[in-house]
């Protein structure tokens, strides 16, 4: 599930300077959707690079709106039964075309609705069977019947929590493990924008099991088309990316935050083994070092098995001497054993059950962390065939 971040910035936040202001916030902090009046699609667009919806105008726009710029996605609800302006219809059950929501045109992909009471989540409920995308708001966050719809509506709508801090975002992405697919802030602070955004980013994240492998050989090999990875991100001590000869064992690689006396500190870079090696991308597949370029997404990884997304900057591939390491792992079936190439030199660290341990000082016996899936690769995704990698 990928989760999104939309924040709230229609004429019920105030005057366009104050929508303005947090339309800026969402895009630089990197939310996914701003959700104003369809009368400011063209502003927005104007401002940055982020996905549009708009509530749909009434008939009678006022004189000098613009509501000819398109948006990504139209709502529906505001002003009408969604959020209480008009009274539910005595019987909805069965309208499942957005009609009960005041539906103007055939434009609506969505539905917003203000859980007043148990009759509203009825309602969002059934909205949602005919909305993309179903936002629900409570009055009072801590009551909104989340879990209910959470475990409701299913995969048939993409459903939207109403939030107002950070905490409360994070909170909604976490309800019933699943949790929500995104969430609507209703915030002016540019840091509860942000604090949103991480909570989306860490919600999405995945947890990998790493363990480890037994060294068995560390030998010296000829020159190879090394290559490190220069990502836009700064990465942490405990931070690395996972390459290997073998797909089904990638090794732990430390990324080189550490200083030498040869060479300062590159917390950007990853020096991640030979062109053929594999990498694990954000996507949870492999792809080959050779194939990266900038603008790519990959896989960073903490030795506890957190994982997050980084862009490539760069990618610089020159002829080094290499190592070949291989280890065992134990697996259900027995002993399997992997391997890759990493380039000699004591500024390329693997993490070891011992911590940091350079390449250049790495022995048979020593213990190097691994993620290990027993499974197939084609085109960077798993299959389940029989495959001999030597």
């Amino acid at each position: 599930m990928t989760r999104t971040v939309w924040v709230k910035a229609d004429g019920s936040v105030g005057d366009w300077e104050t929508r303005k202001r947090r339309i800026t916030s969402a895009i630089e902090a990197g939310a996914d959707w701003v959700l104003v009046d369809e009368a400011d699609v063209g502003r927005v667009r104007e401002l940055g690079e982020i996905k549009v919806a708009a509530f749909l105008a009434d008939a009678d726009v006022v004189d000098g709106d613009d509501t000819s710029a398109e948006a990504d996605a139209y709502f529906v609800g505001k002003g009408g039964e969604g959020d209480g302006t008009i009274d539910l219809p005595d019987d909805f059950a069965g309208s499942a075309d957005l009609t009960t929501l005041r539906r103007r045109d055939d434009r609506a992909q969505g539905a917003y609705v203000r859980v007043l009471g148990t009759e509203y989540e009825a309602f969002a409920e059934e909205a949602a069977a005919a909305a993309d995308f179903t936002v629900v708001v409570g009055e009072d966050w801590s009551i909104i019947p989340l879990e209910n719809l959470i475990a409701r509506v299913g995969e048939e709508t993409d459903l939207v929590a109403g939030a107002t801090t950070a905490a409360e975002a994070q909170t909604a992405f976490e309800t019933l493990e699943i949790g929500a697919d995104g969430v609507l802030l209703d915030a002016d602070s540019p840091d509860e924008i942000r604090g949103a955004v991480e909570a989306r980013d860490a919600a999405d994240r995945e947890s990998l099991e790493l363990r480890y492998a037994e060294v068995t050989a560390v030998e010296r090999t000829g020159m190879a088309d090394r290559v490190c990875i220069d990502t836009g991100s700064l990465m942490t001590d405990d931070e690395g990316m996972l390459v290997g000869s073998m797909s089904r064992g990638l090794f732990f690689v430390h990324a080189e935050t550490a200083e030498s006396p040869y060479v300062e500190s590159r917390p950007f870079r990853v020096n991640a083994g030979a062109v053929h090696a594999y990498v694990r991308n954000a996507e949870g597949g492999t792809n080959y070092l050779a194939e990266l370029s900038s603008g790519d997404d990959v896989q960073v990884v903490g030795v506890d098995g957190r994982s997050r997304e980084a862009v490539v900057g760069r990618v610089k591939i020159e002829k080094r001497p290499m190592f070949r390491v291989q280890a065992e792992v134990e697996t259900d079936e027995g002993v399997d054993r992997v391997e890759t190439l990493i380039q000699n030199a004591e500024t390329i660290k693997l993490a070891t059950r011992d911590g940091r341990t350079a390449v250049t000082d790495l022995e048979a016996g020593d213990e190097a962390l691994i993620y290990y899936e027993d499974v197939a690769r084609h085109f960077g995704e798993a299959v389940q065939e029989s495959i001999i990698e030597k």
